[in-house]
């Protein structure tokens, strides 16, 4: 009797590990087909110009995207921000463009989206000289936690979204740390299942690392990639993924294998968006 109870046990674990990805993968299909809310259609015409420049079939992938994020992950005023939809949708429109190409689980790890109304304060450890770790304060735009939590300005959501070609985006380079994060600790190389794609991505990734660093060093300003990709290689990743979905085209002119390795990596051709 008790083995037979153990048994029809660990065939009911066994049926919901197998159930609950169909489930999930039914779930967000139902999300996908609902009509998309037509308050949500003129916040996107009203703050996420960047939308109306994708293709037609884009734009609709990435509406259900959107669809499928914002019944999944929950949003958190701080700072004494009240959330409202606005918010909500001008975050996950852009948090989708990542996506367009490759779903990679809608951001597995992710929870939370907690917005502040501004710029924010952190403490975070320095080696301060003689060998002594200090707490240093910061104001930042964004931040990436691999425990589940995306921190962002709304201010700085908000211009982001509104200059749609500046190469500047701190939801795009915080949702590049997230799919960069899915493996551990972010380094700048993002999961990639085949050895080949891991060996290319290193050396086009570390090349362009490199050559921003050089230019750099002999005191130019980058003409297109912004210094602070030059930080160490993770923030080099997701400052080239700003300007691979704002500038698309002038990164695919002045640095094509950078831009062919991330048209690989997202599945998308961003430099034939107008």
């Amino acid at each position: 009797m008790a083995l037979t109870v153990l048994m029809l046990l660990g065939l009911a674990v066994v049926a919901f590990l197998v159930g609950q990805p169909l489930w999930r993968s039914h779930r967000r299909w139902r999300l996908r087909q609902q009509p998309f809310p037509l308050a949500w259609r003129r916040i996107l015409r009203r703050r996420v110009p960047q939308v109306a420049r994708l293709p037609a079939d884009l734009q609709l992938r990435l509406k259900g995207l959107m669809q499928v994020f914002l019944a999944e992950k929950a949003f958190i005023g701080c700072g004494g921000l009240v959330v409202t939809d606005e918010m909500r949708v001008t975050v996950a429109a852009q948090a989708c463009l990542p996506l367009l190409g490759h779903t990679r689980g809608y951001y597995p790890k992710l929870t939370q989206v907690l917005l502040y109304p501004g710029a924010f304060v952190v403490n975070r450890p320095f080696n301060a000289p003689g060998g002594v770790v200090q707490d240093q304060r910061r104001a930042l735009l964004g931040e990436s936690w691999g425990e589940g939590q995306v921190i962002l300005s709304w201010a700085d959501v908000v211009h982001g979204a509104a200059v749609p070609d500046d190469g500047r985006n701190v939801v795009v380079h915080e949702f590049a740390h997230q799919l960069d994060q899915v493996k551990g600790v972010a380094n700048g190389a993002p999961w990639m299942p085949v050895r080949r794609d891991r060996e290319h991505w290193a050396a086009v990734m570390g090349q362009a690392y490199a050559e921003l660093r050089q230019t750099l060093a002999r005191g130019e300003v980058p003409a297109l990639l912004d210094p602070y990709g030059a930080t160490d290689p993770a923030e080099f990743f997701a400052v080239a993924s700003e300007v691979f979905f704002e500038q698309g085209a002038a990164l695919q002119a002045q640095h094509p294998p950078l831009y062919r390795a991330l048209a690989t990596y997202y599945g998308c051709d961003s430099a034939a968006w107008l």
